[in-house]
């Protein structure tokens, strides 16, 4: 057996091993879910949500293993570790309630009232792909697990190497309430081998991950028309408003780019700010950014941990070093923390950067504010668009004029006064993205409805329905059904 070795992000040593799965083993999973799948639908709406219930129990009675887990495999705070698993906590909940109403059989207008009744109803797909990636392995496995089970379909989940152990966990806490072990299993190993392989075989795939990888995932997907849904990249801006309380700007704005220490698809990477307000902003926002706590530690004492690798010290400090390379300056922070361990970064402020930087453009996925300041709201906005990306986006000021700063973005979520936790804690609203962040949402009802083919049923109450069988007798009838439509217009 091929075995891959994880790096604990906090100490830099190895965690444990895991198994390498090949595609072989994939198939073969699959294969055991669609055995699975018949009976597990079979058992209704309201006999899956109960378990889902009790899934949320279990989850609870064992938060702080789970916590354990996640800080050891993500290297995040205990503060983005608890965060995380309300977060899948309100996932679950919201699909267990909302499950047996989704599902139910709908009745809809029929072609020719008392003649035809019609029906809909969501089927399952059968066996669903879920790729899910290391920076929140249990919330966005809830989020995307959870509603594809409950609709009835199993699940063969690639989980990313470096955070396998916190998915495995979690499946096992849904066999303990439960959900049949072969209806959601987990697959783990080479990326491109074993997601190539859960594309492949899967009825529907719901994918995770960078904008590069997603195009790839689709165009593997369209080729065996499947349905799929990509949640993406994002350069996410916040734009604070003329006349904002200055010092809740600069603390949302850090609570908004330093979750996860920025390692979330939705994170606050460009901050907009008035010119006139931009030099009184930036002293309020370094006072507070050097005030933060970075380490490790199972207790809430910090309030950024490491990131997940060294690749990522790499890949943000080449960000940072190239920013100012292209004119940006460093206001605080561009430098690795190794005195704390081998993947610790300081939260990152730039300022007085070119438009056309990189650094502005280009998703960094870390703890880095880049700090732009405008003359008018009709030019921020036009630079908070200008970007192929369109996840999130923030708005900071009063209420009434933020909201209609809000629908001139081009973002699948905006926050007003907030960041990202607003509409993501909204488990009632659609999340996704616009332009190349992604494609179809998760959460909401058509969070667990794109799990589903949508089936239609049409009943003839007379046999015949009135319609005539052959060609001679449409020189009567056909006057009649034309008077027919234009009346069922009016109705």
């Amino acid at each position: 057996m091929q075995t891959i070795t994880v790096v604990n992000p906090l100490t830099g040593q190895k965690l444990h091993d895991i198994e390498a799965h090949s595609a072989t083993d994939v198939a073969l999973k699959f294969q055991a879910g669609r055995e699975a799948q018949p009976a597990w639908n079979n058992l209704g709406p309201s006999a899956r949500a109960k378990m889902a219930h009790k899934l949320v129990d279990v989850l609870i009675a064992n938060q702080e293993q789970l916590m354990d887990v996640l800080q050891k495999e993500t290297g995040k705070s205990r503060m983005h570790a608890f965060e995380e698993v309300t977060g899948a906590l309100a996932a679950i909940s919201y699909y267990a309630k909302m499950t047996p109403k989704l599902l139910k059989r709908n009745k809809v207008r029929g072609g020719v009232p008392l003649l035809i009744t019609a029906y809909t109803e969501p089927a399952a797909v059968g066996v669903v792909g879920i790729i899910t990636p290391w920076n929140y392995p249990l919330a966005l496995t809830m989020m995307d697990v959870v509603p594809a089970l409950l609709a009835g379909n199993a699940v063969v989940q690639k989980a990313d190497n470096q955070t396998a152990k916190t998915v495995i966990m979690s499946r096992d806490l849904a066999v303990q309430a439960g959900i049949p072990a072969d209806v959601w299993q987990v697959v783990h190993g080479d990326p491109q081998e074993v997601g190539n392989a859960v594309t492949d075989n899967a009825d529907y795939l719901a994918f995770t991950g960078s904008t590069a990888t997603g195009r790839l995932v689709a165009q593997r997907a369209a080729g065996r028309l499947i349905g799929y849904s990509l949640e993406l990249g994002g350069k996410n801006p916040m734009i604070v408003m003329p006349g904002a309380n200055l010092e809740k700007a600069a603390e949302l704005a850090i609570s908004s780019a330093f979750g996860n220490a920025g390692q979330l698809c939705v994170s606050i990477e460009r901050l907009y700010v008035p010119n006139h307000a931009i030099k009184e902003f930036e002293q309020v926002l370094k006072q507070k950014v050097e005030s933060l706590k970075v380490g490790a530690s199972n207790q809430f004492d910090f309030d950024l941990g490491a990131l997940s690798s060294n690749a990522q010290i790499e890949r943000v400090a080449g960000f940072v070093d190239r920013a100012q390379a292209e004119g940006a300056r460093l206001v605080t922070g561009g430098k690795a923390l190794p005195e704390i361990g081998p993947n610790f970064y300081a939260p990152t402020v730039l300022a007085d950067i070119p438009h056309g930087a990189e650094i502005l453009h280009k998703e960094v996925f870390g703890p880095v504010i880049a700090l732009v300041g405008y003359d008018s709201l009709d030019e921020a906005i036009e630079l908070a668009n200008a970007t192929e990306y369109g996840l999130n986006a923030a708005v900071v000021g009063d209420v009434k004029s933020a909201l209609k700063v809000a629908s001139k973005l081009m973002a699948g979520s905006v926050n007003i006064n907030e960041g990202y936790r607003a509409s993501m804690a909204t488990m009632a609203a659609p999340m996704g993205g616009m332009k190349q962040s992604g494609m179809n949402r998760r959460s909401g009802p058509g969070g667990l409805l794109r799990f589903t083919e949508n089936r239609t049923i049409g009943v003839a109450n007379a046999m015949p329905i009135s319609l005539p069988n052959r060609a001679k007798d449409y020189h009567r009838m056909a006057p009649l059904m034309t008077k027919l439509a234009k009346w069922m217009g009016k109705f």
